[in-house]
C-alpha cells in the first residue's frame, strides 16, 4: 500500500467482536472529536478577537479624523485671529487629549 487509507474502525482489519480493535477505534474516535472542538474552540476565540480589532480600529480612524477636522478649526481661526492662537492651540491640545483617553478606556473596555 502506498496510499494513506481512511480509518474504518478495525472493521476490514478484523471481525466486529474483537475487543481491542473496538477499544482502539473508540480511542480513535475521542481524539477526533477532542481534536474537532479544540480547532472549533481556536477559530471561535479568532474571530471574536478580530471584531475587537476591527472596533478598536474604527474607534481610533473616528477619533483620529476628529483631532484632524479641530486642528484644521484651529489653524483657519488662527490665520483670521493670530492673538488668539496660544488659546485656540490649548482648545485643541486638550480635544486631542481627550480624544486619545476615550480611545484607551473604549480598548480597555473590550476586556479579555
Amino acid at each position: 500500500m502506498s496510499e494513506i487509507q481512511p480509518y474504518t474502525g478495525g472493521a476490514a482489519l478484523a471481525p466486529t467482536s474483537s475487543a481491542p480493535w473496538t477499544s482502539h477505534g473508540r480511542a480513535i474516535s475521542r481524539l477526533s472529536a477532542s481534536t474537532e472542538l479544540a480547532t472549533l474552540k481556536a477559530t471561535a476565540q479568532a474571530q471574536v478577537e478580530q471584531a475587537r480589532l476591527d472596533a478598536i480600529d474604527q474607534v481610533a480612524a473616528r477619533g483620529m479624523q476628529g483631532v484632524a477636522m479641530v486642528t484644521q478649526f484651529e489653524q483657519q481661526l488662527a490665520q483670521a485671529v493670530p492673538l488668539a492662537a496660544s488659546r485656540l492651540q490649548a482648545i485643541g491640545d486638550m480635544h486631542a487629549l481627550q480624544v486619545a483617553m476615550e480611545i484607551s478606556s473604549f480598548t480597555r473596555g473590550l476586556g479579555r
